[in-house]
């Protein structure tokens, strides 16, 4: 049961790997010129920071609402809360243990961008394939901000130091009850532009003023945190599958 479950998260992990590589591949299958080398270019770099702010987007909404039982994201609403608990424990899973509830939702999607790809730009498809695969990577990302230095390969090292991949340092300004800000998890770059430190005219701020106009939901960043939050579905050590 285990090893097919196993199986199961890696076959969703290198799905989903497979069909952002063929998007990419045929986005950059259009490049014959030099003006179109610069639109792929720009959509990468596009698709870098856009992956950053939608993190920190969705990262914000799973730790301010909803429970265990809310539809589809349920479960990773409980592991978030969890992981505010017990942050160490996301070092310790297996890679597509990891990642694979975020490559899972990323898998139809880029399914529909690939069968949508004859009628879409080159640019178009470069971009939608990078951002939608650092999307689902910034689970890695996270995992590699609560890493030690020594832990790390040394190339992610590297790109942490140059701010290009979100570091312990960055993430750690996270992981302060009532967990109200640096939500974004791809290099953090938008971070303090959303924070804006601190203030109450801040996006998130804003933000939720206008979901508590909308709904009369106050986010749970608003009140002290619940310390009777569980990791959803555990927190498998290295080498254990669940």
């Amino acid at each position: 049961m285990q090893t097919h479950a196993f199986i199961g998260k890696r076959a969703w992990v290198y799905g989903a790997t497979t069909l952002f590589s063929a998007l990419l591949v045929k986005g950059l299958s259009e490049v014959h010129t030099w003006q179109g080398a610069v639109g792929s270019g720009v959509a990468v770099v596009a698709a870098y920071y856009v992956s950053d702010f939608l993190t920190g987007v969705y990262h914000w909404s799973v730790d301010n609402y909803g429970d265990g039982d809310t539809p589809v994201v349920g479960s990773q609403i409980a592991a978030f809360q969890g992981h505010h608990q017990k942050p160490w424990t996301i070092t310790e899973r297996e890679f597509c243990n990891n990642v694979h509830k975020v490559f899972m939702p990323a898998a139809p999607f880029a399914a529909l961008c690939l069968l949508a790809s004859p009628w879409t730009p080159g640019p178009v498809d470069v971009f939608l394939s990078v951002a939608t695969f650092l999307t689902a990577m910034s689970q890695q990302f996270h995992a590699w901000a609560h890493m030690k230095k020594s832990q790390l390969p040394p190339i992610v090292d590297q790109m942490q130091e140059a701010g290009l991949l979100v570091s312990r340092r960055v993430h750690g300004a996270h992981h302060k009850a009532p967990f109200e800000g640096n939500y974004c998890i791809v290099s953090g770059f938008w971070n303090p532009i959303l924070d804006a430190g601190g203030s109450d005219a801040s996006f998130f701020r804003k933000l939720e003023r206008f979901v508590l106009a909308k709904t009369g939901v106050e986010p749970r960043c608003w009140h002290e945190p619940d310390y009777s939050w569980q990791e959803a579905e555990g927190a498998p050590l290295q080498g254990k599958i669940i």
